[in-house]
């Protein structure tokens, strides 16, 4: 086994892990488990890339250090409010990414009316959420709006990405941002407005798919479009 599939076998039992300690309620195994899965993700994207991005790497510390602080959130809101923006700084840092990893010379990237019918449903999902949680959400109205918007822009730019990377890295990395914001939409939920059973699970099992889906569409791109690749 090569370095970089002993490295995913560990982020995958390390995950795994997690997900158990959820399901069955130990909260101190989880606070322990749960710094470690994404620097083993960051690790296998270390190793796998043939042309490490630093700006991608700085983008996974933030929402490494977002999971962190989440984790001390039952000791006040200070800790949401401050894990919120880890995670933020993190789709920030996403996005500048994402603009990097794009053909400079393409003949089929989307248009402007395209790009407005594929981000669609991304923005109708997104604003229909904080409609349904504004009146629940109290002080944290603003910093929830602002996360949103951040958030909705960071899948957009994964959708802008299309005609501009081969069709894997496209697909792969589209899943993961839809799956991260699915992951942050059940935690709201649950946290502003109906909390509901499992939601441990569901919360970190879509966050680490959406992870995985992120650093895999990263790992796939190509430099240079090439003729067996055609989004």
């Amino acid at each position: 086994m090569n370095r970089s599939r002993l490295i995913l076998s560990s982020f995958t039992l390390i995950s795994a892990a997690a997900i158990v300690t959820l399901f069955f309620d130990l909260p101190s195994a989880f606070a322990l488990l749960k710094p470690l899965i994404l620097p083993a993700l960051t690790a296998y994207y270390v190793a796998r890339a043939e042309s490490r991005m630093n700006l991608f790497v700085v983008a996974l510390f933030f929402c490494w250090l977002g999971d962190v602080l989440l984790i001390f959130q039952p000791s006040g809101e200070i800790f949401f409010l401050l894990g919120l923006v880890a995670f933020l700084t993190g789709h920030l840092l996403y996005i500048a990414a994402y603009r990097k990893l794009q053909w400079q010379q393409v003949t089929n990237a989307l248009l402007r009316l395209q790009r407005i019918r594929w981000s669609f449903p991304v923005l109708l999902a997104g604003t229909g959420l904080v409609t349904i949680l504004f009146p629940t959400l109290g002080p944290m109205k603003i910093p929830v709006l602002i996360y949103a918007i951040v958030l909705m822009g960071m899948v957009m730019a994964a959708i802008f990405r299309w005609g501009r990377t081969n069709e894997r890295s496209f697909w792969w990395l589209l899943a993961g941002a839809v799956l991260f914001m699915v992951s942050d939409s059940l935690l709201a939920v649950n946290k502003f407005h109906s909390p509901f059973p499992r939601s441990g699970v569901a919360v970190m099992g879509t966050y680490i798919m959406g992870q995985y889906g992120i650093v895999r569409g990263v790992l796939l791109h190509s430099q240079e479009p090439v003729s067996t690749q055609t989004p």
